[in-house]
């Protein structure tokens, strides 16, 4: 089975959030399993340049759209045992950052173009073309119009994976005809047309054969007007024809056992280590050191998705606690300031690092005895399954991927991987930590079993990507 593989981001190459780490580990599982799997990205300025000067460049060739037409360079590289294409345009992607562009309608129809006129160059006809979120959307109805008839194609099928359906690429109606060049037919509700603009995202949703998002409880959240950010009507209509697979994490790159950013290596039977992570975290940062003292982790961008206008509603009564806070991320400044507030205020209890650094993410993660997901939606989430992997026991909001992935701790049976709570309520948040910490504070044996039970739970790739590769033969076979 041929698989082609689209997205704009791919970890180590670029990457802005999730989607960057499922493009990453989704094929390098199917490429294990032996399937012929090939990624397609655009070549960003600012992939690293120790991976960059390995790129072989092969050939280039000219995208026509109907308003301009732009160089085209296809550069090659091999990265652990998958075949990677980069599309080379640098007035188009030679710039600081991936998205957020005044242009990037144009700049992603020519991405979408280019990458299924690598397909004909390459005489690489794949059983499926897997799409991803809005950047590779507009490829669903460009196919159909330009390529599926085309020799070679006639059993391709496409999948469109939606990672978080809030970002749609929404884009003035010239962009249709300027430069994906297609006609008024697509300007249609049930097509790509979205109050008066074109959506890339609604593309892929209507028009790819399958779509698929990150996680089974996402899946049927998106089937409530509250979720479907505007498009409810559009997936009632598809229902049948979406489902549900939650993402897993590359468990050898998130391994507390080796990784070698963290302070201390431990495992599941070695959970001691934990302390001497939190300690040196804690000198890191300024806080008190007190290797008993429980230590909540946050790592996340900083908008209103994640929930922290919960966290910082009860933030004063949180510090009333014998606890620490930690958070990592950044986002929109009035969050930033916020939390920068409180860090100020408590300075011995709480730290706020408004900026992403992967290696201190791994340092939160395997110095933190509970893990902050307060989401108000979660398509999938990754920082649960990381936090899981490293001991750090989470506190979820029972929605999407979070719903999915962490199993609410069972005093009767002793089972369970973290504390969940229902509703988007910030004392529900308040009352499940301070459930988390009755356990830390109050019964080890209990407290050990959810971080042994978090830590051995199956969260790596491989029964997800299987169940991806039965989706893909029943549409091969239709």
């Amino acid at each position: 089975m041929k698989i082609y593989f689209a997205a704009s981001e791919a970890d180590p190459f670029a990457k802005s959030g999730g989607l960057g780490d499922v493009a990453a580990a989704l094929p390098r599982q199917l490429a294990n399993m032996g399937y012929d799997v090939r990624v397609v990205l655009p070549m960003y300025s600012n992939i690293p340049h120790q991976l960059r000067k390995e790129f072989i460049y092969k050939y280039n060739f000219y995208v026509e759209m109907p308003k301009v037409h732009q160089y085209a360079g296809v550069f090659t590289y091999e990265y652990q045992g998958v075949q990677y294409y980069f599309i080379d345009n640098e007035y188009y992607f030679a710039r600081n950052g991936l998205y957020g562009f005044f242009d990037d309608g144009e700049r992603f129809s020519f991405y979408n173009r280019a990458l299924l006129d690598l397909l004909i160059r390459e005489e690489f006809y794949p059983d499926i073309i897997h799409l991803n979120d809005w950047h590779t959307g507009a490829a669903a109805a460009l196919f159909k119009e330009f390529y599926a008839h085309q020799p070679g194609f006639e059993k391709t099928r496409t999948i469109f994976t939606i990672h978080n359906l809030k970002y749609q690429g929404i884009f003035p109606y010239s962009v249709l005809k300027d430069y994906l060049g297609l006609g008024d037919e697509y300007f249609s509700y049930d097509k790509m047309e979205h109050f008066g603009n074109i959506n890339f995202l609604k593309a892929g949703l209507s028009l790819a054969d399958f779509v698929t998002t990150v996680s089974q409880t996402y899946a049927s959240e998106l089937q409530y007007a509250y979720y479907s950010e505007g498009l409810h009507s559009l997936i009632l209509h598809r229902a049948n024809d979406i489902r549900g697979i939650v993402n897993g994490i590359d468990v050898e790159h998130y391994n507390p056992a080796t990784d070698p950013d963290i302070f201390k290596n431990y495992d599941s039977e070695h959970i001691e280590g934990k302390k001497k992570n939190k300690t040196e975290l804690q000198k890191l940062l300024g806080l008190h050191e007190d290797p008993d003292v429980p230590l909540l982790g946050l790592i996340s961008r900083l908008t209103p998705q994640k929930g922290l206008d919960l966290l910082a509603f009860i933030f004063d009564e949180l510090m009333e606690e014998n606890v620490q806070v930690v958070l990592l991320g950044s986002g929109k400044e009035e969050i930033e300031n916020q939390f920068l507030e409180f860090s100020h205020r408590y300075r011995s209890k709480a730290s706020a690092n408004i900026f992403f650094s992967p290696s201190l993410a791994k340092k939160i993660y395997a110095a933190s005895d509970i893990f902050l997901m307060p989401s108000r939606f979660e398509p999938c989430g990754l920082g649960q399954l990381i936090a899981m992997r490293y001991g750090s026991v989470p506190v979820v909001r029972k929605t999407g991927g979070l719903a999915d992935t962490v199993v609410p701790y069972n005093r009767f049976t002793g089972e369970g991987t973290g504390f969940a709570f229902q509703n988007f309520n910030a004392h529900e948040l308040l009352f499940t930590i301070k459930d988390a910490l009755y356990y830390y504070h109050n019964d080890v044996t209990a407290w050990k079993s959810i971080i042994t039970q978090a830590m051995e739970a199956d969260h790596s790739w491989k029964s997800s990507a299987k169940e991806y590769v039965r989706l893909y033969k029943e549409l091969i076979a239709k």
